[in-house]
């Protein structure tokens, strides 16, 4: 981190935290200085208008030069052009921030464009929040600095919400779900502070238990990973829902790794790298945060579940298992202690349904409760609904929600108690769940999704504290001129087995050569057009395979060469890649490598030959990657089935695959500032000892 980031970092700690605010404008301010007062900010407010005595009730002077002190926080209500020059008199007089309200800069574009540049010359070491935002809320110390009147409520600690949307933002304070909030910030054009300068502040901060992050886009995706690894390293998680698909960079037609490796699929890369969860939609976001800030990561994703309807059971059971949540059953021994507390009548399962028999009886619900969460069990949920609106139902409820209470409390089991609908969760029980230390979760599905989501967060912690904390971090992207320079395959091969991937042995040779050269490597053989180099040699005809003699080289000689003639009119066969024949494969692998403007190099592997796109079995990581992080994306494709033998055949060499995708991991890290995309289709897999072989690459540089 550069000297310049450190210090606005420090003075953007400074201003989410202030001892004293100054208001600049004009009327508008009335919303947000009634706002901290109603909220109980104990900090000094300050108001700056050359018209107006006062503004809610608050003295104002005429100029920022006759305040008492230089502002740690100054909103700012006033136009585009007039906010630069605040922001450079802020900046010179030692202000540690400023909120940029107005808009019209470069989200407009035209004028807007240079604006901005100014204001970020303006700003200097000024943590800059916006322009164009609604503002910043911290509900620990009262200071609502926000353009609308939002909901929430003060909090000792809780989430912080970074959000790309001032309108989204203000309509999750709005939430009815008890989402314990310490601060929501919007983040506006990030003409200064990027969210990953929020993420690196919230990482540090003691009030901040879990964060929320709404992304349209990233302009850092290597700060944001190192700001994300920081949050991570701190126990902070961290929750992602990003908004949009629309590919970051125009596909390239070369090869297949391109039309596996979108733009949603690289952020499912980089989210999984960090041990990010990401969110699917803005109930997702707050059910997720809220599992997470109240009752903390568990252990694993096995769940005991509890409910008093058979209804509710197999809606648990079903959702369970699409969500991929164990429902482990229970110990023998857990098994009958838990009979011999229900009537006969009742089932002994996971999910629980212990009926009506103990409905309202706290002493039996917590002692069935504690029985039930044994080892085998990294959490607890309690179904209940308070649907009814007679009080003594009402009571039956809270019995139930201090039963499992007790429970979670004793077996040290993180606990959470869910509606079927979110709506039969009152917000008094929610607050009490809360107070107790319980996630109260909103809607079945809701709760068990976002479980699903806290235990793959725990799995992903530990994969990467077994690997030493964190990967490699990631680099900076430089940019590739439009020159473009396709490597023969030869070449290619050669440039790829220097970093260690196995490749056939191979000659190149004219027309009347080819002949002689298989057999000098014996039968059979492969043959390709070598040059003129073509991206699709496949297409072209220029390939062919499992050829037993001279004769028949020399006859495919001829055909590839009329082929090429009519495929590109024109062009002639001048040198041919005979190659000994790869055969006996277990699987067929495709490994490549795409050039991301943001992301940088993209490595890709899954299922590969010439159904690749078809199948689009595939795993995307960044890079730099580790041998762990390929292991691991192997063994989730769904070819991993033939790796580890299938149906009595036998196993693949996994070890030599996951060496072979290292290899070009190695390559295109080593080229990382000219390759623009690669292609190692198919790598065939031998049989478990025999080794991984590159039967066709394609390499493409930057000229």
């Amino acid at each position: 981190m550069d000297d310049l980031t450190l210090k606005r970092q420090r003075n953007l700690k400074r201003a989410l935290n202030p001892r004293h605010v100054a208001f600049v404008g004009g009327q508008v301010l009335t919303a947000p200085i009634q706002q901290c007062q109603r909220a109980g900010f104990a900090g000094k407010l300050w108001v700056v208008n050359p018209k107006y005595p006062e503004i809610a009730g608050v003295p104002a002077v005429k100029r920022l030069a006759d305040l008492p002190e230089p502002p740690d926080v100054a909103y700012l209500a006033v136009p585009r052009e007039m906010t630069v020059e605040m922001v450079r008199e802020l900046a010179a007089m030692g202000a540690a921030g400023a909120i940029c309200y107005a808009a019209g800069f470069a989200e407009v574009g035209g004028e807007g464009v240079p604006l901005q540049r100014a204001l970020v010359e303006a700003a200097g070491e000024l943590a800059l929040i916006g322009p164009n935002c609604y503002g910043i809320i911290n509900y620990v110390d009262g200071l609502h600095l926000f353009a609308s009147d939002p909901g929430g409520a003060k909090v000792e600690r809780g989430v912080a919400l970074v959000m790309q949307s001032g309108n989204i933002a203000l309509n999750v304070t709005m939430n009815q779900r008890s989402v314990p909030l310490s601060y929501v910030i919007t983040a506006g054009n990030q003409a200064v502070l990027e969210i990953a300068d929020y993420l690196e502040c919230f990482a540090d901060d003691p009030k901040v238990t879990a964060i929320g992050l709404y992304i349209e886009g990233l302009a850092d995706v290597p700060r944001f990973a190192a700001a994300a690894t920081r949050a991570l390293a701190n126990g902070k998680p961290v929750v992602a829902l990003k908004a949009g698909t629309s590919e970051l960079g125009g596909k390239l037609a070369m090869s297949h790794t391109s039309s596996l490796a979108g733009s949603d699929k690289l952020y499912d890369a980089l989210f999984d790298r960090l041990g990010i969860v990401r969110a699917h939609s803005l109930d997702g976001l707050l059910e997720t945060t809220k599992l997470l800030a109240v009752a903390g990561v568990p252990a694993g994703n096995r769940l005991v579940v509890f409910t008093c309807s058979g209804g509710d059971s197999l809606m648990t059971a079903d959702r369970a298992q699409q969500a991929g949540v164990a429902l482990p059953p229970f110990k023998p021994e857990t098994h009958d202690a838990i009979r011999a507390q229900l009537p006969v009548f009742a089932s002994v399962s996971n999910p629980l349904d212990y009926n009506t028999s103990l409905w309202g009886d706290r002493e039996a619900l917590e002692r069935c409760f504690t029985t039930a969460i044994d080892e085998n069990a990294d959490a607890a949920m309690l179904v209940i609904d308070f649907a009814a609106p007679d009080p003594e139902s009402h009571r039956a409820c809270v019995c139930a929600m201090d039963a499992l209470i007790a429970a979670s409390r004793a077996r040290g089991k993180p606990g959470m108690v869910t509606s079927t609908l979110p709506e039969l969760l009152p917000e008094a029980a929610r607050d009490h769940a809360i107070a107790e230390g319980v996630a109260p979760m909103q809607g079945l599905e809701s709760a068990i999704d976002a479980f699903a989501a806290a235990a793959r967060l725990g799995r992903r912690r530990a994969a990467l504290a077994a690997a030493g904390g964190s990967l490699p971090p990631l680099h900076a992207v430089g940019a590739i001129g439009d020159g473009r320079r396709m490597l023969p395959e030869a070449e290619a091969k050669a440039a790829l087995a220097a970093h260690g991937l196995g490749v056939p042995e191979g000659r190149l040779a004219d027309a009347a050569g080819a002949p002689n050269a298989a057999a000098a490597l014996g039968f059979p053989v492969a043959v390709k057009l070598a040059v003129p180099v073509l991206a699709h040699k496949t297409e072209a005809g220029a390939v062919k395979l499992r050829l037993e003699s001279e004769a028949a080289v020399a006859a495919v000689v001829a055909e590839i060469a009329a082929s090429l003639a009519r495929y590109k009119p024109g062009a002639k066969a001048e040198r041919f890649l005979v190659e000994r024949q790869v055969a006996g494969a277990v699987a067929e692998l495709i490994v490549g490598v795409k050039r991301d403007p943001q992301f940088g190099p993209v490595l890709v592997v899954g299922a590969g030959g010439i159904l690749v796109e078809m199948i689009e079995d595939a795993a995307t990581l960044l890079l730099p990657t580790t041998r762990a992080e390929v292991a691991a994306a192997l063994g989730g494709l769904r070819v991993a089935k033939l790796l580890r033998g299938y149906r009595g055949k036998p196993a693949g060499d996994s070890e030599a695959a996951i060496d072979a995708v290292m290899a070009v991991a190695a390559y295109a890290e080593a080229n990382r500032d000219r390759l623009v995309e690669l292609d190692v289709n198919p790598l065939m897999v031998l049989p478990e000892g025999e080794g991984a072989v590159a039967v066709d690459a394609l390499v493409l540089l930057g000229a």
